[in-house]
């Protein structure tokens, strides 16, 4: 059941989004790296689902966790954006500081934070390219947002 709930959500988000492509980042080695261009199939690679604390409505979610030995194999196609430190900032966390950083020295962007939903519009956008950025460990969905703006997809 619960393999079936994520292929169904994986479904919902994949025909959904507005993103072209995938820029990935984690950190090994103490370092930072982001892989561009990666296709949904090439990042599906790294979805795990989890269920959030029942204190938070215990709702099944999709998030990105790539291994040591799979972030390994991508060194070939990453960018190394600088040392772990450069996450470090008390405003933001990890993901909104990855893609400031990226959108700003990768894309060559000026960065604004936003809260616009996946369906709507890329974190970057370079003309035919839709970008959605994530970092390792990110939250990808979940079946509360599916439930809320793609019920079709969840219904029997």
């Amino acid at each position: 059941m619960m393999n079936l709930l994520m292929s169904l959500l994986m479904i919902a988000y994949h025909e959904n989004s507005v993103a072209t492509e995938y820029w990935f980042g984690f950190i090994l080695d103490h370092k930072v790296y982001v892989v561009t261009g990666l296709t949904f199939d090439e990042l599906s690679k790294f979805f795990k689902i989890e269920r959030a604390a029942q204190s938070k409505g215990g709702y099944l979610k999709i998030r990105i966790k790539a291994r040591v030995a799979e972030c390994a194999e991508l060194l070939p196609r990453a960018i190394c954006l600088g040392g772990e430190e450069i996450l470090k900032d008390e405003r933001w966390n990890t993901g909104i500081k990855f893609e400031k950083i990226v959108t700003e020295k990768v894309a060559c962007q000026e960065w604004a934070r936003d809260s616009v939903p996946f369906w709507i519009a890329p974190d970057i956008d370079l003309g035919e390219r839709k970008v959605q950025v994530k970092f390792n460990g990110a939250e990808l969905t979940n079946e509360r947002t599916i439930r809320g703006h793609f019920p079709e997809y969840l219904t029997a």
